[in-house]
């Protein structure tokens, strides 16, 4: 007898299952089979083995093979594996992030699962009947339809719009197109399908790819540019890895596309990945008129169905040679990678970090092209002190990019001591210094467009009673309600609830609360009353819920409607903007006062990235950087761009504090209903840890914010030498979890792991 073993989308491993005698000449390695597992409730099921080794225990057949062709490729559950051993998870959580849900149904019956399987959305379309493809039959129908002018026009209207009388240059044309662009009503149309002069049939809705293009050339490199290309294909003969170090607004992406299209030459794909779906907008137009039909996009805005057509897409051997994408892309099912670029490798958000896997994008996307014997750019105008380190220790290869495109000046950096023009009363009730203000005006009378930078969403971070300092409170969680004008509500932005704005005070009684900090909406409402005239444009996650709301603020930007756009660290993200020569940074303190040991490489990234936004043309930008503590070393670096100061001054702090890249920590984060069991299972894990690994173990702390979505947290932090086998490591984590599983509160507690924590 045969048997495969199946990958369920479970927190679990493989099981085996037996495969019947009809199944077995079809089932094969990385196809679909629906499987019964636990109460009579079917899953979708991966085969990653087929064998004929007799398990040690009694097997269920499978219930239903679903694909004939396997839709998942060797090297795909390699890395999958890879994936679920680094970051100390299952396979099948790895296996449930990759596939679409319509690849993967699931239900209480074959029937439920026939509902929720993937159905492409279809659209009806209009072709001539079959036996109107002579040119006789055509002339009879016409005469047929002297009577019935409307149908006759709707049907010269076909013939002209699909150029249906010249075979070759037929086009194929929708029901809705037609009658809209005929001006016809769906009554004559009707009446000619009734008459077997026309015909409906469905066709299958692409996803929303990019619009065709007449493809260009690839663009001449300037000097510096060239120096840059072959500097990379220099290093890329002796290492894997290369990091481009160039200044904001210097033309990496023209490079990428160099580099894209060398390894589209040699019949190899190519994924290009972005950290923010804002991006894609961007550079997907540029891409598709490099690349045409051989770009594909994938990112998280798609539906389930569009999600599907790009996976199917994926799987023909003669399908795209390129993905756009963000970090999910690294999961799509590639044949022969030959290139990976991760742009702004420098972001957190290309750390998952809830559910499992809780994966870096960047470090996988350095073992996704290893296994395919390809090779990772890294690019970034302010690496993550992890990738230079590596770069100047010679493991990655280095190369810098120091001049901007096109000779373009770098912006012109001015801080402002806010703290002293509050003291003199200058900025009593406003956000805005008077040189911002001034740079504002000055900008808007030259026809140019501004970037206020303020890193909170909302109109502010807390609301407090005047008279006894009452806050209102997530009833699930240990934060404060953020107060956003615009709904008129408060909301917690970690688990989603929302109150509505107290009339009173429930403590004292009192009427009035007062905010507290600033957020977007207030700039916004600011920005309004000091520049009625302007058009103002706001880009955060309440503003940019959907694909089209993105695309939308970030277009009317780029063409001029919009004169000044407010955001978070979305504007940070790459985007290029050509006429904006002012940049507001309007709080830099709220960047540098968070406790966590990246706090300043981070500021230092956001600052420098907002300000690449300013003045990427012919006209040298300015920056307005607002602060209460312009005396800040941090502070003098981003108003010299010195990133090489910078990361010299945070590499000594990391080296004496056992922080990365000397370090590699991995987190056990605890979490429970009941705070007590929180705390006596972390408390045991720690003693366990310590046994073994000594003062590398920290904890168990109570993270800053202890409690979120009624569940207490807490947090043990091992710091582990980065020359240490990482193997090793991880047989000690599965030791103390085994030990721990007979601890009497161990199931009250859920525990993951968080391998380098960003």
């Amino acid at each position: 007898m045969k048997y495969a073993n199946v990958l369920l989308p479970l927190p679990l491993d493989t099981y085996t299952y037996s495969i019947p005698p009809e199944m077995e000449e079809s089932v094969v390695e990385g196809c679909r089979v629906l499987i019964s597992f636990g109460k009579k409730k079917f899953y979708t099921a991966i085969v990653t083995a087929v064998h004929e080794n007799t398990p040690l225990y009694d097997t269920k057949p499978l219930h239903s093979l679903l694909d004939l062709e396997p839709i998942i490729r060797r090297p795909q559950l390699r890395f999958w594996e890879w994936l679920a051993s680094y970051y100390l998870c299952k396979t099948g959580e790895v296996y449930n992030a990759a596939l679409p849900s319509g690849l993967k149904p699931e239900g209480d019956s074959t029937n439920v699962y026939k509902k929720k399987g993937y159905t492409p959305k279809m659209q009806i379309h209009v072709r001539l009947s079959e036996v109107m493809n002579e040119a006789s039959r055509l002339q009879e129908a016409f005469d047929s339809l002297r009577r019935a002018p409307a149908q006759e026009a709707l049907l010269l209207r076909y013939l002209d719009l699909t150029h249906a009388l010249t075979s070759r240059m037929q086009k194929e044309i929708s029901k809705s197109d037609l009658l809209e662009l005929s001006s016809s009503r769906s009554s004559a149309l009707d009446g000619l399908v009734k008459r077997g002069i026309l015909e409906y049939y469905e066709k299958e809705i692409p996803s929303p790819q990019p619009q065709p293009y007449s493809l260009q050339p690839l663009s001449q490199l300037s000097d510096a540019q060239e120096k840059a290309y072959a500097e990379i294909h220099e290093a890329f003969l002796t290492k894997d890895i290369c990091l481009l170090h160039g200044v904001t607004s210097s033309g990496k992406t023209e490079i990428y596309s160099h580099l894209i299209s060398d390894a589209m030459k040699l019949g190899r794909q190519a994924l290009f990945l972005l950290p923010e779906i804002a991006i894609t907008t961007q550079i997907t137009e540029r891409l598709s008129k490099l690349f045409g039909d051989k770009l594909l996009v994938y990112h998280s805005k798609f539906s389930d169905n569009e999600r599907v057509e790009v996976w199917k897409k994926l799987l023909d051997t003669k399908g795209p040679a390129l993905v756009l994408g963000v970090r999910s892309s690294l999961l799509l099912p590639f044949t022969d990678l030959g290139l990976i670029i991760v742009d702004e490798e420098h972001e957190s958000t290309y750390k998952q970090q809830d559910p499992d896997p809780r994966y870096n994008a960047r470090n996988a996307a350095m073992v996704l092209a290893r296994m395919h014997g390809g090779k990772t750019l890294l690019g970034s105008a302010t690496p993550s002190l992890d990738s230079y380190y590596n770069a100047m220790s010679g493991k990655y290869g280095l190369v810098e990019l120091t001049t901007r495109h096109g000779d373009c000046l770098m912006p012109n950096v001015e801080v402002v001591d806010i703290s002293e023009l509050r003291r003199k009363k200058i900025m009593k009730d406003t956000l805005f210094s008077p040189r911002l203000v001034q740079a504002i005006h000055a900008a808007l009378s030259n026809s140019e467009q501004i970037i206020l930078f303020q890193n909170r969403r909302g109109f502010a971070p807390m609301l407090e009673c005047k008279s006894c300092s009452w806050t209102p409170r997530c009833p699930n969680c240990d934060v404060s309600l953020a107060y956003h004008r615009t709904h008129h509500r408060m909301e917690c932005h970690y688990c989603g609830h929302v109150e509505y704005v107290a009339i009173q005070c429930p403590a004292c009684n009192g009427k009035e609360l007062k905010t507290l900090g600033f957020g977007t909406e207030k700039v916004e409402e600011e920005v309004e009353a000091l520049f009625p005239s302007a058009k103002i444009a706001r880009l955060d996650l309440d503003s940019a819920r959907s694909r089209s709301a993105y695309e939308n603020i970030i277009k009317d930007f780029e063409k001029g409607r919009t004169h000044i756009l407010i955001g978070t660290q979305m504007l940070s993200k790459g985007l290029d903007f050509g006429n904006a020569t002012v940049v507001g940074i309007l709080n830099a303190d709220s960047l540098l006062n968070y406790p966590d040991f990246r706090a300043h490489e981070r500021a230092y990234q956001l600052m420098v990235q907002v300000s690449g936004r300013a003045g990427r043309r012919q006209k040298q930008g300015v920056v307005i950087l607002q602060t209460s503590q312009p005396e800040l070393p941090l502070i003098r670096l981003v108003e010299q761009s010195a990133y090489k100061e910078m990361v010299n001054l945070q590499l000594g702090e990391r080296r004496k504090f056992h922080y990365p890249p000397y370090y590699r920590l991995i987190e056990i984060i605890f979490r429970s209903k009941q705070e007590e069991f929180a705390q006596a299972v972390s408390t045991e894990y720690a003693v366990q840890f310590r046994q073994r690994l000594g003062e590398r173990v920290l904890g168990p702390v109570i993270p800053v914010v202890s409690r979120v979505q009624n569940l207490y947290i807490r947090k043990i932090i091992l710091k582990v030498e980065a020359t240490a086998a990482i193997a090793s490591v991880r047989s000690i984590i599965e030791e103390v979890r085994i030990k721990m599983i007979m601890h009497p509160n161990y199931k009250q507690v859920r525990v993951h792991y968080n391998v380098d924590p960003l």
